[in-house]
């Protein structure tokens, strides 16, 4: 019997203390009646998920036997937090529109409505650098920090903010923000080396007269929008933040100067727990780069992390479905502790973002940080069992790809051989085929689509990288993902057979039976199709052999797809496929696992190859390449 304190709440404490085993032998019991006889471990093992990294995800976590000591947030390793107290986030939104005069409107409507600093794309991908002034007109540069990302014009856009900040009085120890130099992430993303010398230049600057500015950013966005896994990310960005190091070290700066040049940026996610433990991995790892470079000043190897809601993950289609998404992601970036966060509005993939998505971008942060207190609160997930040993196996397993990283020459040698490149599709590949197979589902892409929902229309925006081009492209960097796109391809196709011919192509689904033996079926057959575009008409609600033929001729489709249960298709799978041919339908499916039906030409099932098959059902139809 445990004895718990006499605190005037009995609740559990006239129970007898349940463990691991116990636990154990009730999984075997559920696991014996669906049909697997294992025990013990065992049994755990089979509720477990598999994650990327070599990761897995157990059923259930215990307090360790001797836990890890984690330190305390503001103090080394910073796993709890880079600051000694709870205090939210720095709300940064990202601005790119190439209009100066748009875009000083866009930065001061954000600023007077919650935003706390400004993320600046300048140059070729959005404000013009002669522009940067007019963009900047009535913002108080001492109290909103700016963040450049200029690429291979970083040197040109730094100078022209410091000669900004010089002529409109700020004092140099107010300037805050960072000046975005990233030779490495250009690269990554672009295929085109830069030189160096702008870097160092800026950092020594920074390090002489600006305290309040970094002037480098490691950024792992370009390796995450590449299809990285959360390891991959970590681990070019600690070879990146070490090639700096080097660099400015070489150059006479000291360690402890060094490290204090460096702002990190990081992809947040809808997959919450892996993004808490994401960031705070990433802080204990820097950590202990910090140490093992010499850094040896209080807060040194405190890690400045941005956190930014992760571009792979916004789909086109159902747009709005992007607001719930980056939701969770902010709360995931916030209680993983990030410094900055930037919430990517629900239509960025579309193109420049409207007043409207702005705004709601904004108000993610403000409603979290305001009315739900996320920022009172210093590491959440603290004592979390479950996040605390996330945290250390992905730790462990980006401290070995940064290990082979290094191996190879280095973070530059890495990406230029083309390793980096290779691990990367290598994992896109893995993840391509759970998001073909729908067990990676994708709310109103893959699940769920509406056929029917007016397209949201943006003005475009600048472009550093094309969508989709292939990884190994002469000079074209890393490729840039997402996990809509072959779902994309399928609806763009729908689309040009909607314009060409007035209606979308169809399929006809023949119910057969009642209610009760089809409904799941047909449910998953709207959705299959559906994902791809294909209008499923599924009227009159069921049909029998003699009654298909004008169904299916009503229907005005050309294929047709059976579903039921496995005993009425025993019954009646045969006759009314063979109806179905005689009626002259081009293809018969059937909705469930592969079988020996006469007149049935191809299954749907869960788990099955959906852009295939649905590519396979628009060359059918006849739907434009």
């Amino acid at each position: 019997m445990t004895v718990l304190p006499d605190d005037g709440l009995s609740l559990a404490a006239d129970f007898p203390e349940a463990d691991h085993a116990q636990w154990q032998r009730l999984v075997e019991g559920v696991l014996r009646k669906s049909g697997k006889d294992v025990s013990g471990a065992e049994a755990e093992r089979a509720l477990a998920t598999a994650l990327d990294d070599g990761l897995v995800v157990s059923p259930l976590y215990t307090a360790p036997e001797t836990a890890q000591e984690l330190g305390y947030p503001g103090l080394a390793p910073y796993v709890r937090g880079a600051r000694p107290a709870a205090g939210g986030w720095d709300v940064r939104q990202r601005h790119a529109l190439p209009d100066p005069e748009r875009a000083n409107e866009a930065v001061l409507g954000d600023l007077e409505n919650g935003v706390t600093s400004l993320w600046l794309a300048v140059g070729d991908s959005g404000i013009p650098v002669s522009g940067l002034a007019r963009a900047l007109d009535g913002v108080y540069l001492d109290l909103a920090p700016v963040a450049l990302d200029a690429g291979a014009q970083t040197g040109e856009a730094a100078r022209e903010l410091l000669r900004i900040y010089e002529a409109r009085g700020v004092a140099k120890d107010a300037a805050r923000g960072g000046l975005g130099a990233d030779p490495l992430g250009h690269e990554a993303r672009t295929g085109a080396q830069l030189a160096n010398d702008d870097a160092v230049e800026l950092a020594r600057t920074c390090a002489e007269q600006y305290p309040g500015l970094r002037a480098l950013t490691v950024d792992a966005l370009p390796y995450h929008e590449a299809g990285a896994s959360a390891a991959q990310e970590l681990g070019c960005s600690l070879a990146t933040g070490v090639a700096y190091l080097r660099l400015l070290t070489d150059a006479g700066l000291p360690a402890d100067t060094a490290v204090r040049q460096l702002e990190f940026r990081y992809a947040a996610t809808a997959d919450q727990f892996l993004t808490v433990a994401k960031l705070r991995a990433a802080r204990r790892l820097w950590s202990r780069v910090a140490e093992a470079c010499g850094a040896t000043a209080t807060g040194a190897g405190a890690q400045v992390q941005h956190a930014v809601t992760s571009p792979v993950m916004m789909t086109r289609r159902d747009p709005y479905v992007n607001m719930l998404r980056t939701t969770i992601a902010t709360l995931a970036a916030g209680v993983g502790g990030a410094d900055a966060v930037t919430v990517l509005p629900f239509d960025h993939e579309l193109g420049q973002p409207d007043a409207f998505a702005r705004r709601i971008a904004r108000n993610t942060s403000s409603i979290l940080l305001e009315e739900s207190h996320l920022g009172r609160v210093a590491d959440p997930a603290g004592g979390s069992w479950y996040v605390e040993q996330l945290t250390d196996e992905l730790a462990h397993a980006a401290w070995a790809f940064f290990q082979e990283l290094e191996r190879a020459g280095g973070q530059a040698e890495a990406l230029r051989s083309g390793l980096v490149g290779e691990r990367i599709a290598t994992t896109w590949a893995a993840r391509s085929k759970k998001l073909a197979k729908r067990s990676e589902p994708i709310t109103g892409v893959s699940e769920f689509p509406n056929l029917a929902e007016k397209p949201v229309v943006r003005e475009d925006a600048p472009a550093v990288r094309p969508l989709g081009r292939a990884s190994g492209d002469s000079g074209a960097g890393l490729p840039r993902v997402r996990r809509d796109e072959a779902y994309e391809a399928l609806r763009a196709r729908s689309d040009a057979h909607l314009d060409a011919t007035g209606a979308r192509p169809r399929i006809f689904l023949a119910a057969l039976g009642p209610a009760a033996a089809h409904t799941a079926r047909a449910t998953f057959a709207v959705n299959l199709f559906q994902a791809g575009g294909v209008e499923a008409v599924h009227q009159p609600a069921s049909v029998a052999a003699d009654t298909v033929a004008a169904a299916f001729a009503a229907s005005g489709a050309t294929i047709a797809c059976l579903c039921s249960s496995d005993a009425l298709y025993e019954e009646q799978a045969e006759a009314v496929a063979a109806a179905l041919k005689a009626a002259g339908a081009a293809q018969v499916y059937l909705a469930g696992r592969p079988g020996e039906h006469r007149d049935v030409d191809a299954y749907v099932f869960a788990g099955c190859d959906a852009p295939a098959v649905l590519s396979s059902v628009l060359d059918l139809i006849g739907a434009p390449a």
